[in-house]
């Protein structure tokens, strides 16, 4: 006879799960933030510029990475560069990039957000009910943390503050793995937002873009 696993149970069966889905980042390769000052001139043309969009596959705020976790950064480089994630001028970059180059550039995008400032982060509002089951039916908090601010681990992303439409398209993108030269390969990510209509990834979205978080695009000096 099948039992019904609680919420909570589910949730870590969730999280456990996602750790063997995410990338395996270089083993043994430490970052350092000072030299990935000096590897980051590809990456200052979008994440360097406050409110600067892309327009493939279609129009949103690039992400905030500044205060990122390294961890996570380096994991998603190395996507990129396999092919797990289609996105041609992110494969390009970072197949351009060595292991080492991926932690440096990684540990300086971490400590970037860290040197710009850090301050105890307001209270977050609460969700509508509405939004409160999807989040719950989507088991988010159980791998992104406390507010979304406070992953579980720092191979997983912080989101609270990021731009909702990054969110939205990077949802899509998990659940929508199918074309040629965008999406995820994520077999724990899809599963999720496959369960929800693109209405609902939207005010998912919304609601974590919407709280305060870490997360940052700190102007290059040629920018600012």
């Amino acid at each position: 006879m099948k039992k019904n696993l609680s919420p909570m149970f589910a949730a870590l069966a969730v999280a456990a799960t996602f750790a063997v889905a995410l990338p395996a980042q270089a083993q043994g390769v430490a970052g350092d933030a000072k030299a990935g000052e000096g590897k980051v001139a590809m990456c200052i043309g979008c994440h360097g510029i406050v409110g600067y969009k892309s327009s493939f596959p279609e129009v949103y705020q690039v992400p905030k990475i500044s205060g990122q976790n390294a961890k996570y950064i380096a994991a998603v480089l190395e996507s990129y560069k396999k092919g797990d994630r289609k996105h041609p001028s992110m494969r390009g970059i970072a197949g351009s990039l060595s292991e080492q180059d991926i932690a440096d550039v990684a540990a300086f995008y971490e400590a970037q957000g860290k040197s710009a400032g850090a301050a105890e982060l307001p209270a977050p509002r609460q969700p509508s009910t509405e939004v409160a089951q999807l989040l719950q039916k989507g088991a988010c908090v159980s791998c992104h943390g406390d507010n979304y601010a406070k992953p579980i681990d720092p191979g997983y992303p912080k989101i609270a503050g990021q731009h909702a439409d990054y969110l939205y398209v990077a949802l899509k993108a998990y659940r929508d793995n199918t074309h040629a030269s965008w999406g995820r390969a994520n077999p724990v990510m899809a599963g999720m937002a496959k369960q929800f209509s693109n209405a609902e990834l939207k005010a998912m979205a919304q609601y974590i873009g919407s709280l305060p978080g870490d997360l940052k695009t700190v102007p290059q000096s040629r920018f600012r």
